[in-house]
């Protein structure tokens, strides 16, 4: 866990420095947000459960020009949701939880000095996952992946040296291959509030 740190550290600031060269504007800072996620399980005997309110903290950098920006982040990030099993005369609701490391890579415009629009690819690292069912809650065996591809998109402010970020995230990957032994495709859509404070 501790060298997977690393690595990810080093790969986000190397990207920083590497860019920073030919860069016209760079910053850094902090970034912090909560999050809104819902599960989608690819099987007509699942149905969209509620919603999980998530969390994340972390790092972005800002590097371009006067219009066009890339803005890398490393965010580690705790989010899930639910889903139902309706294929039994009884519901029974899933609960699904991970704790992940995100390695957004978000490329945009700005149409004014404050607002922008971007999108981007999103690599996600999965360090935990937890799969409860019923009331009360017991877990279940599953099998997520340890790596999954996602996309970002959304809008954005720059107000003073603080940025706010909007955005939708969507899965290009299961996250879960499996439950309680049976082949499934279960992914993740959320959407994405966050506070950055550019440090310089």
């Amino acid at each position: 866990m501790r060298h997977f740190m690393q690595i990810c550290l080093t790969c986000f600031l190397l990207s920083v420095v590497l860019v920073n060269a030919q860069a016209q504007e760079f910053s850094i800072g902090p970034k912090l947000g909560i999050s809104q996620g819902n599960i989608s399980v690819s099987d007509n005997n699942f149905s969209k459960g509620n919603e999980k309110l998530g969390y994340h903290l972390g790092l972005f950098a800002r590097l371009g020009g006067n219009r066009i920006f890339i803005q890398p982040e490393v965010l580690y990030t705790n989010t899930g949701g639910e889903f139902e099993d309706i294929q039994t005369g009884n519901t029974v609701t899933y609960s699904a939880s991970f704790d992940r490391i995100d390695v957004p890579l978000m490329g945009g415009f700005k149409i004014a000095r404050f607002f922008r629009v971007q999108a981007g690819p999103v690599v996600t690292f999965i360090l935990d996952s937890e799969l409860t069912a019923g009331n009360p809650s017991v877990p279940i065996d599953s099998d997520p992946n340890t790596a999954t591809l996602g996309y970002q998109a959304g809008i954005g402010l720059d107000i003073a040296n603080m940025i706010l970020d909007f955005k939708y995230e969507g899965a290009l990957a299961n996250h879960v291959d499996a439950i309680a032994g049976l082949n499934t495709d279960q992914r993740q859509n959320q959407l994405i509030l966050s506070l950055g404070i550019r440090l310089f």
